[in-house]
């Protein structure tokens, strides 16, 4: 399959811009997605993150990579930012950064693992955690001619749902399948028992081997290990699955 071109020459994409932030909205306890205005943004596509860098007064600098949330809009870029215990730069942007302040961004990064509108074929995405976001960028860039969508989303309790009132809107669309797997505590009316991914939980016609889905499966990086297995296990061919992992916090 030949590879999406990535919006921006390659020194556009290396170069730093001052971000400013326009909006927070709170997703969970621990999460919350930031929107920023970013002067000469080259665009991106979605599954793309990019680079945040922050610089203290005293000239210490700290870089994270952070997944976009959602779809090209302009000059704007939305990330979602769980915090994480003892993280210097998200607990920062978590709690910290206010309206009107600035960070230093760049990108987009990454060609690979990316879904473009007009891609042919189902699509299965596979979550862990907030995981979810590039995913989520790649679901709210659907229109009316994208192919099926199904997201299988793993994830410690009902509380640590990113999007909730997003995905349980989207849920009833046609052409958009998601079913939640709830690894430490499930809904007491829940269609499942809380517990970890498993095969059955990848089971569903429209997107079995034979349908040829592109997978894309991201979270933590035992997550996605163990969700590449299934999915090969299964008889999912190799090239037709797209794994991205980060560090170890997660379902």
């Amino acid at each position: 399959m030949a590879r999406a071109a990535v919006p921006g020459g390659l020194s556009a994409r290396r170069a730093w811009r001052e971000a400013t932030l326009a909006e927070r909205r709170p997703e969970t306890d621990n999460a919350v997605t930031l929107v920023l205005d970013v002067d000469g943004w080259p665009g991106h596509l979605p599954g793309q993150h990019v680079d945040v860098r922050l610089t203290a007064p005293d000239g210490y600098t700290a870089t994270r990579s952070y997944s976009v949330s959602a779809p090209a809009r302009g000059d704007r870029v939305e990330l979602t930012v769980q915090r994480v215990r003892d993280g210097e730069v998200s607990g920062f942007l978590a709690d910290d950064l206010a309206i009107g302040d600035q960070v230093r961004l760049r990108g987009p990064l990454g060609g690979w693992f990316v879904w473009r509108p007009g891609q042919v074929g189902p699509v299965l995405l596979v979550a862990g955690g907030s995981g979810l976001v590039p995913l989520m960028s790649m679901i709210r860039a659907r229109d009316g001619s994208a192919p099926p969508f199904r997201l299988v989303y793993s994830v410690r309790g009902p509380e640590d749902v990113l999007y909730r009132d997003e995905l349980a809107a989207i849920a009833g669309e046609d052409g958009v399948e998601v079913d939640l797997v709830h690894t430490r505590r499930a809904p007491d009316a829940g269609p499942r028992p809380a517990g970890r991914l498993h095969e059955d939980d990848l089971l569903a016609p429209g997107w079995l081997p034979d349908d040829e889905p592109t997978c894309y499966v991201c979270g933590p990086t035992g997550f996605v290990e163990v969700a590449a297995d299934l999915l090969v296990r299964l008889g999912h061919p190799a090239d037709h699955i797209r794994t991205e992992r980060f560090g170890p916090s997660g379902p």
